[in-house]
């Protein structure tokens, strides 16, 4: 059965850090690129953070509302990808998803490049409150 499953979420107060993990069954996760989602109560979904394959180049890219806060990496040997969330705000409050993802020129803007989700995980909570 192919499966993303999220997990890491929870609640933590402004400025702290969470990371969050995507991790795959019945398949091999570096062999895709990977995207990290989030959608607030209310708000559309937005992509905020990708990672193009292993056999590709690796690269990474990230909305701007992210950026210089949020990183994201693979460990092809536990075949999982995580997002590491620094400096939180209570805007990024969300449920958080992984997906994997291909380029596409019509496709959701994640930094430089277009992409369309495949198929998701379940989503994880994250609230940042004091």
């Amino acid at each position: 059965q192919v499966q993303l499953v999220e997990s890491g979420g929870g609640l933590v107060q402004p400025g702290g850090s969470l990371r969050l993990s995507c991790a795959a069954s019945g398949f091999t996760l570096d062999t895709y690129a990977i995207g990290w989602f989030r959608q607030a109560p209310g708000k559309e979904r937005e992509g905020i953070s990708c990672i193009s394959s292993s056999s590709d180049d690796g690269s990474t890219d990230y909305a701007d509302s992210v950026k210089g806060r949020f990183t994201i990496s693979r460990d092809n040997a536990k075949n999982m990808v995580y997002l590491q969330m620094n400096s939180l705000k209570p805007e990024d409050t969300a449920v958080y998803y992984c997906a994997t993802v291909f380029r596409a020129p019509d496709g959701i803007t994640i930094g430089t490049r277009r992409i369309r989700p495949g198929f998701w995980g379940q989503g994880t909570q994250v609230t940042v409150s004091s």
